[in-house]
């Protein structure tokens, strides 16, 4: 049994959300904690009531959602009996937070899945944390039902620290990709958003992972650009010097450069990058 587990008491949760919006193709969400630590300026989570009505600013509070992990096999084999399950873990939070060391949630609910006897179709695993590695043994046991996606959104440690700075550095999560698929287990990097970045950022992707996803402030955010435009994030790269980036051209430049170094079909825009593969419904 986790930590998180001992510490749930009786208060029920429900781990499974039913999927709206952005996320086409999947079934349901899967997201084991409520915040973030990582608090990366962009975040869309920042705009949503979860972090509008706490006293904290977003990024210096997160917290374990209290329920037992093994219950989620019960929920699974209830979607189960609905049609094919898909799941996007996480869409709100990061389930490999500095959290998560320490109370193994995340983990438990991947072996769960593992052990379920319904286990979802499929599940996207995303995650800008390394720690992911440190469960590469669960990984391995849902096998083709589970693709790993890292966010590497810049090749330039000093935009993350601008814009992400409780991040973990992009080396680590690079190594991560590298680990990961020599493990055998179905990887992506996930440029999202896309930041400012060198010339030998498309190179270091295609050689980081066997499928890239691109997308940017007025693809995914899921408002045609507004939500991030009340972020402030058009005038915070004016503050940096960053106006030319601030525009879709950039990710259509990326995308032409990527399409030169990887077979077709490893290059993928946006919602259609983060869907799920197609689902039997037999």
């Amino acid at each position: 049994m986790t930590s998180a587990a001992k510490a749930g008491g009786s208060r029920p949760v429900r781990w499974l959300t039913p999927a709206t919006g952005y996320l086409n193709g999947y079934t349901h969400t899967l997201n084991p904690y409520v915040g973030c630590a990582y608090g990366c300026s962009y975040c869309y989570v920042r705009r949503l009531p979860v972090a509008l009505f706490r006293p904290e600013p977003w990024g210096e509070w997160a917290e374990a959602k209290r329920g037992d992990p093994a219950t989620l096999k019960r929920e699974l084999a209830r979607a189960a009996a609905k049609g094919p399950v898909a799941v996007f873990f996480s869409s709100a939070t990061d389930p490999y937070q500095p959290l998560e060391a320490k109370l193994r949630l995340t983990r438990g609910l991947l072996e769960a899945m593992a052990e379920a006897e319904t286990p979802p179709d499929f599940v996207l695993l995303q995650t800008r944390g390394p720690l992911v590695t440190r469960d590469i043994d669960a990984l391995r046991r849902l096998g083709a039902r589970v693709r790993v996606s890292m966010t590497v959104e810049t090749d330039l440690e000093d935009v993350c620290r601008a814009l992400t700075p409780s991040a973990p550095p992009l080396a680590g999560r690079l190594r991560a990709l590298r680990e990961l698929a020599d493990a055998g287990i179905a990887v992506q990097a996930a440029v999202s958003p896309l930041l400012p970045h060198t010339p030998a950022f498309a190179e270091l992707l295609a050689a980081a992972a066997p499928r890239i996803v691109l997308d940017d402030y007025f693809r995914g955010d899921g408002s045609a650009g507004r939500r991030s435009e009340r972020l402030g994030m058009r005038e915070l790269y004016a503050e940096r010097g960053w106006s030319e980036w601030y525009s879709p051209r950039k990710l259509d430049e990326l995308a032409e450069e990527l399409r030169k170094r990887m077979p077709p079909g490893a290059v993928a825009v946006s919602a259609e990058g983060f869907a799920p593969p197609p689902l039997s419904s037999g």
